[in-house]
């Protein structure tokens, strides 16, 4: 064989390998590429930058692409036989095989599809699709015998006839004959067709030169049709022999079945034009074909034996019809007699798939232009947002700092108001302390342990001070802390997300400023002194003129007890007071000298008026010293050293209340300061996955414009293959 210039079949054979390789490729890139848009439509975190339809459109056309795929996996040319039962299919096949391979002729009609192919054996064998088994088919006989004693073929079953290419040239270049059953015998006709003819190069219609076109051929060529675009039928009209006992209207007969098959295949199945439908119509006898191959092979005359008139013709005929599958070697056959069905095999059936994968590319380029313009678009989004997220950030750090120095400076002036109004009201309570102490009302009796009891004025006298320091101070200063909360959260509110704005509640109102005065124990060592003092005894007139501390000091001697701090008037005061008593005290000589100056001076008479008037001043004093004066002493020195001490803590509770009011708006301004670090905590991760979504966006970007280059190398491919085998084929 000349490799310059092929056989038609082998022609076929090259360009089918060809597109198979280019139809490998672009299944695997579509596989890739679904697997590319799936996974960009599972990823639901980039937003709608591919959806649903895309995915079921990539895998739609994966699923073509393995179709066409498997059909072109095969390396043989398929041709399928059809018509009506007993047209003579199986004959023709003969015929073309020069051989009876087949059953044909009475009491042999075909129940189920039948392919012929070449095997490189020397024995004949077949298959079913129930069982690989290789069953020795040696004669038609055997074969048709094998074909009846088999209750598991039906007519939708396939039988696989391999013959011996040594005996038959037509098996050579990879041709597949299938017989089947008449297309008058069963209503499957569509599971005949997804299961038998979708991978057929060529279709023949056998029909019967006695009759036209039935519809129930027509019927199954229209399906055929629909299913495939443009398939390459050819029409036999075979036992043309018995137009010879109609000499006078074998011509008008002939232009009838011509008339109306070239309308079938130009009209009503547009398969070709109405000037190319009739280089596919033969008229031809099958049988007398056969036999006179037959009787040749035998070494018989080929125009021996019982043949009707005008056999060449038609033996002409039927080999013009063979042509198209048998190889003509260079320099026997003029080039304008080879035919065209090689080439229209390859135009027709290549180029559909060659459209279809043209298609499929031109979808995938869209999908994929579709899904980078979404990436391109839904990135500019996240840029966009992205910058609008710093932007946020750093707005929010800057009114945070603002904010937290004008909240401190916030806090400290309301603790010193705090402090100073806690500090003014505790002083004008120690002020009033006599009359809170008045309040106080129990049964008064001075034995010691009724004095215990009536010491619950401590508790009586905290009650009331603390009471009035809240009626001063509580509504105000909580007032205030209100309004410094509300202050501070309607500060926060715009910094801070929604979900957290949420979380912000009105300012809490469980806080209540407490007072601890602790009066008892400042007054725990109180001593009270309820003994009888004469008014004018001595004792009662230092005291009185020094002062109760300063005449203690005096009465008892303790000079060395003065402060350094006293002042010179103190001093020698307490210094005389503590010579006279001194000098009282250790004779009474200087007592009778000072009265007899006196007696000699003012006389007996003033002095004894003087001396009963002390007594009686004193005996009244004595007698007027009650329990109800007793409690008058008691309540006057709880007072007098209560205000001594309540005036020593004042700063300790104005403090301790201001600190109290700190810790309530700090840690307010904590939480909220809390809050805004989990808002920043959320924009920075907001920012992080924005950043990871523009990564993923540019990723995807990159692959939908590397498949989008990928699927134009591939239609570069394809347009180098129909330049070379499709145009040329023109």
């Amino acid at each position: 064989m000349d490799p310059e210039d092929p056989s038609p079949l082998h022609r076929f054979v090259v360009a089918k390998r060809s597109i198979g390789s280019i139809f490998e490729q672009l299944l695997e890139f579509v596989k890739s590429g679904s697997a590319f848009v799936d996974e960009a439509v599972q990823n639901q975190d980039l937003g709608p930058v591919a959806v649903e339809e895309q995915n079921l459109e990539m895998q739609s056309c994966a699923t073509k692409l393995a179709t066409i795929r498997e059909v072109l996996l095969r390396r043989h040319m398929k041709v399928a036989f059809f018509g009506r039962t007993s047209n003579g299919k199986s004959t023709v096949i003969n015929a073309m095989l020069r051989d009876r391979v087949l059953p044909s002729g009475i009491g042999h009609t075909t129940n189920c599809f039948l392919s012929v192919e070449g095997t490189d054996g020397d024995e004949a064998y077949l298959t079913t699709e129930a069982s690989g088994e290789h069953r020795s088919v040696s004669t038609v006989n055997q074969l048709a015998h094998a074909l009846h004693m088999d209750p598991a073929l039906d007519s939708g079953s396939l039988v696989r006839v391999f013959w011996p290419k040594s005996r038959c040239a037509l098996l050579r270049d990879d041709l597949v004959l299938m017989d089947s059953p008449g297309t008058d015998v069963t209503l499957e006709l569509d599971s005949w067709i997804d299961k038998f003819c979708l991978d057929a190069d060529v279709f023949v219609l056998v029909g019967n030169a006695e009759s036209t076109l039935m519809n129930t051929e027509k019927l199954f060529f229209h399906k055929v049709s629909e299913r495939i675009s443009k398939p390459n039928i050819f029409i036999l009209h075979n036992r043309w022999d018995a137009s010879v006992t109609e000499p006078d209207y074998i011509d008008q007969v002939r232009k009838q079945h011509l008339d109306r098959c070239v309308r079938f295949l130009s009209e009503e199945l547009r398969v070709v034009r109405a000037d190319q439908a009739a280089g596919r119509i033969f008229f031809i006898s099958a049988k007398e074909v056969l036999s006179s191959r037959t009787q040749r092979a035998q070494g018989m005359p080929e125009t021996g034996g019982a043949l009707a008139e005008g056999f060449q013709d038609r033996l002409r005929e039927f080999q013009q019809f063979e042509r198209t599958f048998e190889w003509f070697r260079p320099g026997k056959l003029d080039p304008c007699l080879q035919e065209f069905i090689s080439q229209s095999a390859v135009r027709t059936k290549f180029e559909q798939h060659t459209v279809r994968a043209w298609q499929i590319t031109e979808a995938i380029k869209a999908v994929m232009d579709a899904i980078n313009i979404a990436s391109a678009d839904r990135k500019i989004c996240c840029l966009e947002e992205r910058e609008e997220q710093r932007d946020r950030l750093d707005f929010v750090r800057g009114q945070m700092n603002r904010l937290s120095d004008s909240v401190k400076d916030r806090i400290r002036t309301l603790t010193d108001d705090v402090a100073a109004k806690v500090a003014s009201a505790l002083l004008d309570q120690i002020h009033s302390l006599p009359v809170l102490v008045e309040e106080f009302r129990a049964d008064f009796n001075p034995t010691p342990e009724t004095l215990e009891l009536y010491k619950a004025l401590v508790q009586h006298v905290e009650e009331r001070l603390v009471g009035c320091l809240a009626h001063r101070c509580s509504v105000g200063v909580l007032r205030d802390i209100r309004d410094a909360q509300r202050h501070m959260i309607d500060s926060v509110r715009p910094l801070v997300s929604l979900s957290v704005q949420q979380q912000l509640s009105a300012p809490s109102s469980s806080f209540e400023l407490t007072y601890d005065l602790t009066l008892a124990a400042l007054c725990a060592d109180f001593r009270e002194d309820i003994d009888f003092r004469f008014s004018l005894g001595w004792t009662a007139l230092v005291t009185r003129f020094l002062g109760t501390t300063s005449a203690k000091r005096a009465l008892s001697g303790a000079e060395r007890g003065l402060k350094e701090g006293a002042s010179l008037r103190d001093e020698v005061v307490v210094s005389i007071a503590t010579g006279l008593v001194s000098v009282t005290s250790r004779t009474s000589m200087a007592v009778l000298v000072i009265g007899g100056v006196v007696w000699r001076s003012v006389g007996w008479r003033v002095i004894a008026l003087s001396v009963s008037l002390y007594g009686l001043l004193y005996l009244y004093e004595r007698l007027t010293w009650t329990d109800a004066s007793k409690e008058r002493a008691l309540k006057q020195q709880f007072m007098e050293y209560a205000a001594y001490r309540l005036r020593a803590v004042v700063p300790v509770t104005s403090s301790a209340c201001s600190q109290q009011v700190y810790k309530e708006l700090t840690s307010t301004f904590n939480r909220l300061t809390q809050r805004v670090d989990l808002s920043e905590a959320e924009l920075e991760g907001s920012i992080r996955q924005l950043t990871c979504r523009i990564q993923k966006l540019e990723n995807i970007q990159r692959k939908s414009k590397a498949f989008r280059n990928r699927a134009t190398e591939l239609e570069t491919q394809l347009e180098a293959f129909s330049a070379r085998y499709l145009q040329a084929a023109d």
